[in-house]
């Protein structure tokens, strides 16, 4: 191996990142190298490639992100040479839907939405309408819309996501309990609150009674319930599910968890709502620090954060720390997001409410 890098490297045909530990083909390289594969060989050595990326493709975990950002352009550029009739379609699904998700944890949208509609449309021809992973794929999908605003489209995937799952699974599985967790979200965004309500209890109790009282994922299930009895005013209902969230949290997944730091964010605006900006601030402080630190200056989760500290130095009276976080809010979600997503409508007007 040793031989072959020092021969390639002689000629240009290949570089080495000492310090990054890689090795790299220019581009050029590459196209004459395919070109001169022909037809059948690009196509054999793309699944080849493929099959490779699928195998070292890591959990789409914000822990393993520095291993994706090694690897996701590798993948995005193997998923276009491989056709989607491929005999090996099951790894290729599973690239497009991973890569894809990971993406769209990094509010890379446009990316993502290629690679999840794609997989999407496998899923359903090659393993049928009724198959689990047909119905996790319109999950990943349904998800990046609802994060996109594209709300209509979102639906359809959820409530058939749901369906293939009570069917496949049974009433009481964990992963229906998520399906019902997601669509009852996508109801409470929309201000549907008395149809999101018992889709939210329904999944709390699957998760009590199959994952247990202290699971990661009965932490979530409570956080969403207390957002919607928050949304609905109903602040008595909301603080102790929110406290209860945050204490399996930071039990386990730690102090510096991005779930941990959504808890504590949620808790803050609870305190905010009912002006206790006391209690809030080192809540929203802590939050802001955790996501900087975790998801990076510029991800729509930052900026979040960065609107909900603003808002509560606003309507202190503490304008001059107030102003710079909203312009910078609004920077990233215009940057991250779009100009035409509710977010950045959102921070728009509170710069508004701010200067007025």
């Amino acid at each position: 191996m040793d031989e072959a890098v020092a021969l390639l490297r002689v000629y240009s045909l290949i570089q080495r990142n000492a310090q990054a530990k890689t090795l790299s083909v220019h581009r050029l390289v590459q196209a004459v190298l395919r070109d001169a594969l022909g037809e059948h060989n690009q196509r054999l050595w793309a699944e080849r490639a493929m099959r490779a990326i699928a195998a070292a493709l890591p959990a789409v975990l914000h822990e393993q992100w520095s291993q994706w950002e090694r690897i996701v352009l590798h993948a995005q550029m193997c998923v276009q040479q491989v056709k989607d009739n491929t005999s090996q379609s099951r790894e290729l699904t599973m690239v497009l839907q991973r890569t894809g998700w990971y993406l769209r944890q990094r509010t890379r949208y446009r990316e993502a939405e290629t690679l999840l509609e794609r997989a999407y449309k496998i899923s359903q021809r090659e393993r049928g309408i009724d198959h689990l992973d047909t119905a996790r794929d319109a999950l990943a999908l349904a998800s990046l819309y609802k994060n996109q605003g594209k709300y209509a489209e979102a639906k359809p995937l959820y409530v058939r996501a749901l369906a293939i799952r009570e069917q496949q699974l049974g009433a009481e599985h964990p992963d229906t309990a998520l399906s019902l967790n997601n669509l009852a979200e996508l109801y409470r965004v929309q201000g549907e609150y008395a149809e999101a309500e018992p889709l939210y209890v329904r999944a709390l109790a699957i998760y009590e009674q199959q994952l247990g009282a202290e699971h990661p994922d009965t932490a979530s299930s409570l956080n969403n319930l207390a957002a919607l009895y928050n949304s609905q005013g109903k602040y008595a209902e909301a603080e102790p599910l929110y406290v209860r969230a945050l204490a399996i949290r930071e039990q386990q997944l730690g102090a510096e968890h991005p779930d941990t730091a959504s808890s504590l964010n949620n808790l803050a605006s609870l305190y905010y709502i009912q002006g206790k900006y006391a209690e809030a601030e080192p809540l929203y402080v802590r939050t802001l620090a955790i996501y900087e630190q975790q998801l990076g200056a510029e991800h729509p989760d930052t900026a979040s954060s960065l609107n909900n500290l603003a808002e509560l130095y606003r309507v202190q009276g503490k304008y001059a720390e107030a102003e710079p976080l909203h312009v910078r809010a609004l920077a990233i979600r215009e940057q991250q997001l779009g100009a035409e997503h509710p977010s950045t409508a959102q921070s728009l007007n509170n710069l508004a409410e701010f200067y007025r």
